[in-house]
């Protein structure tokens, strides 16, 4: 099935989806954490905004996702060469605007150590924001989404500060709440060019009144100490979420994923931290035939531990599904991503990230039966 005709099945449910009222601030219902939003149920988050219909982290993107329902707005964060904080997947931003194509920048090209692995390309941080301001951003995966190509070259890198500004305008527009779920994309590479990027964005979460426990934001990392630091030290608020991928270990530290998220694991953390962002496989795993296994322990030990539990990332593409959750052959074709979705729900789930957040949302209300904002 490809995408067009996809849409037009979700179209076809989510108009059979009642509103519900609009929420604000106060409206939130207390979800039985001791930190984080109020609200009702689990939440959906567009992964670097509609990233499945739009070139992900420029302001449309997050429009779109918002519009499509989502509660949180998902903003990776980068530093440029004067300190000023903008929204790319990685401080390599060769794959996702056009610098490639820009003669006048090519001497940019470089490698460098990014946590202990080389990588190639042109990097945020060798660049001045008004240097930034002359590239356009390009979709990252052509391969995949070509119908998002269309929308190369129309939108440039937004800052950190102005996609806090377009929280605040989407959330008055629309009557409900948008959040924001900033990531510190390498801060110890960042820290260690004597560049960091904490600082900054504590000051703007602050100005923009977002530094409280119950804000609509969740500041997340794959590196534990970065978020004990900004709690312990930097004295945050708000709440924290600490991101895993399927295996390895956090940059800088000793312990691997799966030692820190144990049971016994996140206990010695849990008292700093409010949420875990693990890989989907954490939630459930993966066979190795790569079909869909049986859920992990994951969501009832953080559970246990006070954590809330927010996976990412949900793609409807064939490639991005288990085996068994695949339709035909075609790599770039949707698979049977709603029930994929209901899988994931029904473990116990806080939240998803996910880069359809229209699918998202009607797979929360199909399972769930919490209807669409």
């Amino acid at each position: 099935m490809n995408r067009r005709s996809f849409a037009g099945l979700v179209a076809a449910g989510a108009a059979s989806v009642v509103a519900a009222p609009a929420l604000t601030d106060r409206a939130y219902a207390d979800s039985g954490r001791r930190r984080g939003p109020r609200r009702k149920g689990p939440i959906v988050v567009g992964h670097r905004g509609a990233s499945g219909y739009r070139p992900e982290h420029t302001l449309a993107a997050y429009t779109l996702a918002a519009r499509m329902g989502a509660d949180f707005i998902e903003p990776d964060v980068v530093i440029t060469k004067d300190g000023v904080l903008v929204c790319r997947h990685e401080p390599e931003i060769g794959g996702t605007t056009d610098v490639a194509e820009r003669p006048e920048f090519a001497s940019r090209k470089t490698t460098k150590s990014l946590d202990g692995v080389p990588v190639t390309g042109w990097f945020a941080e060798d660049f001045t924001l008004a240097e930034l301001r002359t590239l356009q951003a390009v979709e990252r995966l052509p391969e995949l989404r070509q119908e998002n190509t269309a929308y190369d070259g129309l939108w440039q890198i937004p800052t950190f500060e102005e996609v806090l500004k377009l929280r605040e305008k989407l959330s008055r527009e629309l009557g409900r709440v948008i959040g924001v779920y900033p990531e510190t994309k390498h801060p110890t590479y960042f820290r260690e060019m004597g560049n960091p990027l904490e600082e900054k964005l504590v000051r703007l979460i602050r100005r923009f009144r977002l530094d409280s426990p119950n804000a609509p934001i969740f500041i997340q990392s794959f590196e534990l100490q970065n978020l004990i630091d900004l709690r312990t030290e930097m004295r945050v608020k708000a709440p924290l979420v600490f991101l895993a991928t399927v295996k390895g270990t956090p940059y800088g530290d000793t312990r691997s994923y799966d030692q820190l998220l144990s049971r016994s694991g996140m206990k010695e953390w849990a008292k700093y931290i409010d949420g875990v962002g693990p890989d989907t496989k954490r939630v459930i795993s993966w066979n190795s035939d790569g079909t869909l296994g049986k859920p992990t322990s994951l969501v009832a030990d953080a559970h246990a531990n006070g954590l809330t539990v927010c996976p990412w990332t949900v793609r409807a593409e064939n490639t991005f599904l288990p085996a068994d959750y695949r339709i035909g052959t075609n790599p770039a074709d949707y698979g049977r991503v709603l029930d994929f979705f209901a899988q994931l729900w029904k473990t116990g789930i806080d939240g998803i990230f996910t880069d359809n957040p229209d699918l998202g949302v009607l797979s929360r209300e199909l399972t769930l039966g919490i209807e669409a904002p």
